[in-house]
């Protein structure tokens, strides 16, 4: 079967109610993104930043994978599928998607803060203040926050370089090093982009201009002419 590498960003979850931090609303509007995105944000102040993620959690929890998670899915009767996602959600697992490469960490999860390689997940939506690994150290959301390296960024690289097929859904290539990914593709493997938006790329790409829902529909008649 054909590699498939899927490239997924905020489009293909908006759909199920996830919202950005640029549309949060309500106390949120109250902050910048650095002061509950990023290193010196915890270190400033912590309760603010658990806050915030347990809230984007607390929501999580109540929001369903959409058509698009699924199609994606079922693509694996097909092809090779790999999501690279850029989402910190679960919808891909959700939808049944097997093999996912999560680049800015995973909502669902903490991390230590004194070993990083000690990982959990967390039960319901609340990470607090004084929650610790097992060696002591407080638990921060295991998100990979603004000014800190991209740890699986290697790891979506070596995935990038085996496509057969690339497609890029609900992105707006701006985000880095994410967008960065499409350098890897190697000539003359077709890529698709679907979004609703206008997106500027510098690659020969096929453009589907729709929402993820219907977007990733289309996508799968063109994939099947592809695939024979």
């Amino acid at each position: 079967m054909l590699n498939l590498i899927v490239l997924t960003g905020a489009g293909i979850s908006a759909e199920s109610g996830i919202k950005t931090f640029r549309d949060m609303g309500g106390l949120w509007e109250e902050y910048d993104i650095m002061e509950v995105a990023s290193p010196q944000a915890w270190g400033n102040n912590m309760e603010l930043v658990l806050d915030f993620y347990n809230q984007r959690r607390k929501q999580l929890l109540d929001c369903k994978p959409n058509a698009a998670h699924y199609k994606l899915a079922e693509l694996e009767k097909y092809f090779n599928v790999h999501i690279i996602t850029q989402n910190v959600d679960d919808l891909h697992e959700k939808a049944g998607s097997k093999n996912i490469t999560h680049l800015h960490g995973e909502l669902l999860k903490s991390v230590s803060t004194g070993d990083s390689s000690l990982v959990y997940n967390i039960k319901g939506w609340e990470l607090k203040k004084g929650d610790l690994c097992e060696k002591g150290f407080q638990l921060r959301p295991y998100i990979v926050w603004f000014g800190e390296a991209v740890p699986m960024l290697e790891k979506a690289i070596d995935i990038t370089l085996t496509a057969d097929i690339f497609v890029v859904i609900g992105t707006s290539l701006n985000v880095y090093p994410a967008a960065g990914l499409l350098s890897y593709v190697k000539p003359k493997v077709p890529i698709f982009l679907v979004d609703p938006n206008d997106v500027y790329c510098n690659r020969k790409v096929t453009f589907i201009k729709e929402k993820a829902s219907i977007g990733v529909e289309k996508l799968s008649e063109e994939l099947s002419k592809i695939n024979g």
